[in-house]
């Protein structure tokens, strides 16, 4: 037997289900968004990957090159050159690293934004706005 209309039966009924819809979708943004997240950042370590590799490779075969052309005049002076050059990129790309790691993560901040103005919307108007 269904609660007559207007009764607080339906109506309760009817917040529930509003409730539960608004939760749904919410639940439904996050998980696109973790997919998006998840999506950039497979291909950002793939390209990365490539880009440290081939860099990389290029940048020994680079200084092999030197070296062996200035092999008979200054071969000593070529590789303490390009050793320091080596280390000097290698700390600067270890600090970058370390400063974009402690930035944190802006992961599910449209989820999280939503669900703050879903907060407001129904906090009844006396209630205090620290909870």
């Amino acid at each position: 037997m269904a609660p007559a209309p207007g009764s607080l039966g339906s109506r309760l009924r009817s917040s529930i289900a509003g409730a539960l819809g608004l939760l749904q979708t919410r639940l439904e943004l996050l998980a696109t968004e973790f997919q998006e997240e998840k999506l950039r950042l497979g291909s950002l370590l793939g390209y990365a990957a490539a880009a440290f590799f081939f860099l990389g490779f290029g940048a020994v075969m680079l200084a092999l090159f030197l070296t062996v052309l200035l092999w008979d005049s200054h071969r000593l002076l070529a590789l303490g050159i390009f050793t320091a050059l080596f280390l000097a990129i290698g700390i600067l790309a270890a600090l970058a690293a370390a400063r974009i790691g402690r930035q944190g993560s802006r992961l599910f901040a449209a989820s999280i934004a939503e669900l703050a103005q879903d907060r407001e919307m129904i906090r009844p108007e006396n209630e205090p706005e620290g909870r």
